[in-house]
C-alpha cells in the first residue's frame, strides 16, 4: 500500500528526478512555457510553485534556498527580477497546464505548462483594454450647444 506516499517518482532514483526538475524548473523560467508529458508537468508544477511564492520577496536567505534546489544563477536572478514583479499579487496558482494529445513515437500523454502571467491569449491585463463606444451626446452636438448658450447672453447684454 502507499499511504501517505504523494510523490510521483516519474521511474527515476532520487538524484535523477531533482536534477531533471531543477533542469526543468531552470528552462520553464527562462522560456516561460515548455512542452513535456503530462505526468512531468505535474510533478513539474508542485515543484516550482513554492519557488515562485519564495521568490515574492527579495531576501538573501529566499535567494540561497531558491538557488540551492535550482542550481542556475542565471535562473534565479531572472525568477525573482521579472517573475516575481508580474505574480506579486498572486495569491498562488502560477502554472498552467495545456494538454496537448500524444506524442507520436509512444503515444504518450503531452502538455505545455507556462507561466499564467506571461500568456497574452488567456491573461485580459496583458491585452490592450478595448475601446469603449460612446453612448453620450457627441462633442460637435457639445460645442453647438454652449455656442448657442453663449449667444442670447451677449445679445441681451447689448
Amino acid at each position: 500500500m502507499r499511504h501517505g506516499k504523494k510523490i510521483n517518482h516519474l521511474s527515476r532514483k532520487t538524484a535523477h528526478r531533482k536534477s531533471m526538475l531543477a533542469n526543468m524548473a531552470c528552462s520553464l523560467i527562462e522560456h516561460k512555457r515548455i512542452n513535456t508529458t503530462v505526468a512531468k508537468a505535474k510533478a513539474l508544477r508542485v515543484f516550482v510553485e513554492p519557488i515562485i511564492t519564495k521568490s515574492k520577496s527579495d531576501t538573501t536567505h529566499n535567494r540561497r534556498i531558491v538557488f540551492s534546489v535550482l542550481r542556475d544563477k542565471y535562473a534565479v536572478t531572472e525568477l525573482f527580477k521579472e517573475i516575481s514583479v508580474k505574480v506579486a499579487e498572486r495569491p498562488g496558482g502560477y502554472l498552467r497546464i495545456i494538454k496537448l494529445g500524444n506524442r507520436q513515437g509512444d503515444n504518450a500523454a503531452m502538455a505545455m505548462i507556462e507561466l499564467v502571467d506571461y500568456n497574452e491569449i488567456y491573461n485580459p491585463k496583458g491585452a490592450k483594454a478595448k475601446k469603449t463606444t460612446r453612448r453620450g451626446r457627441s462633442k460637435k452636438a457639445a460645442t453647438t450647444q454652449v455656442e448657442t448658450d453663449s449667444t442670447p447672453e451677449t445679445k441681451s447684454e447689448e
